[in-house]
């Protein structure tokens, strides 16, 4: 919602405008079909819509998802369950694959915030890979919570032989496609994720990366 009056969002727990939801229904219905064995999902309310949308387009999916928390003791101590895992989709959800923490700027309108920094200053908060905005993050800092988070688990998962899908943002997802890619510091600069695109990795039994697609 808040790209409609142009702010800065990064962790404020923002919904999907109507819109988002479009999008995300349309992503859904070009993937149904696709067999999906588990989900990794952003904490953020707007990550999770995405993802529930695309699924209620999942006519062939007979499978009850269930959204796992390993990162909360309590919760995934409580939900634990002795149910057959063959009829759930599970979902994982994480703060590591939240979007990009825009610190001071968050709730900021960006053509207010140039004004008030300076429209380069701003283009280079927004587009360096390395240089913070205030009090926040760079993509650099980004890529450090992902990239752990996408070797432990998913890396884990995709060598099992598993279809893997993960919903997230704009630049938690551009420092992990930078990492598959292997683009450089430069060459991510340039490297945009239109909404509501699916990008499909295929990859071979060395996680060596075979073919990308983007359905859009």
């Amino acid at each position: 919602m808040w790209n409609l009056e142009d702010k800065f969002t990064g962790w404020v727990d923002v919904p999907l405008s109507p819109k988002g939801k479009e999008e995300s229904i349309s992503a859904g219905k070009k993937i149904d079909g696709t067999r999906i064995d588990v989900v990794y999902v952003s904490h953020l309310m707007r990550a999770k819509d995405t993802l529930f949308l695309m699924i209620s387009q999942w006519h062939h999916e007979k499978r009850i998802p269930i959204i796992y928390h390993p990162e909360d003791k309590r919760i995934s101590k409580w939900e634990k369950n002795s149910s057959d895992k063959s009829l759930e989709l599970p979902i994982f959800e994480s703060v590591e694959l939240a979007e990009r923490y825009y610190g001071k700027l968050q709730g900021q309108n960006k053509a207010e915030s140039a004004r008030k920094f300076g429209a380069e200053q701003v283009r280079i908060w927004r587009r360096s890979f390395d240089v913070r905005p205030p009090g926040g993050e760079s993509l650099k800092d980004t890529a450090e919570r992902t990239l752990p988070y996408f070797k432990k688990y998913i890396v884990k998962d995709l060598k099992l032989g598993k279809n893997v899908l993960v919903v997230a943002h704009g630049n938690s997802l551009r420092s992990i496609a930078m990492y598959i890619e292997g683009m450089s510091r430069e060459e991510i600069l340039n490297f945009e994720l239109k909404t509501g695109i699916s990008l499909i990795y295929t990859f071979d039994d060395k996680m060596k990366l075979e073919s990308k697609e983007l359905l859009g």
